[in-house]
């Protein structure tokens, strides 16, 4: 299967179009699209967990946090769930 090519503009020119109600489908990559019934049934489906960290770990969690401007918890959540993914991608690779 080839994958089709995507035009290329700036972000400033993409908010334009979407501003002016133009089609800026040919700007997006549908094949790795999630759909909203899928990021909401993820989102529900949560349970609790408790870790224990060096304090270290910690340390530079929050250091890192900070630069980029979320909590403790949502960079641990998204570095997780990044990790968890590679891990999957590499299984289906293999």
């Amino acid at each position: 299967m080839r994958k089709e090519i995507m035009k290329k503009i700036t972000a400033e020119e993409f908010d334009a179009k979407f501003d002016n109600g133009e089609d800026i489908d040919e700007y997006l990559d549908f094949s790795t699209a999630i759909r909203l019934k899928d990021v909401k049934k993820l989102k529900t489906e949560t349970k609790k967990v408790n870790v224990d960290f060096p304090e270290w770990v910690i340390e530079s969690l929050d250091k890192e946090a900070k630069r980029i401007g979320v909590t403790r918890q949502s960079i641990i959540k998204v570095w997780i769930a990044e990790r968890l993914k590679e891990e999957a991608e590499h299984l289906q690779v293999s």
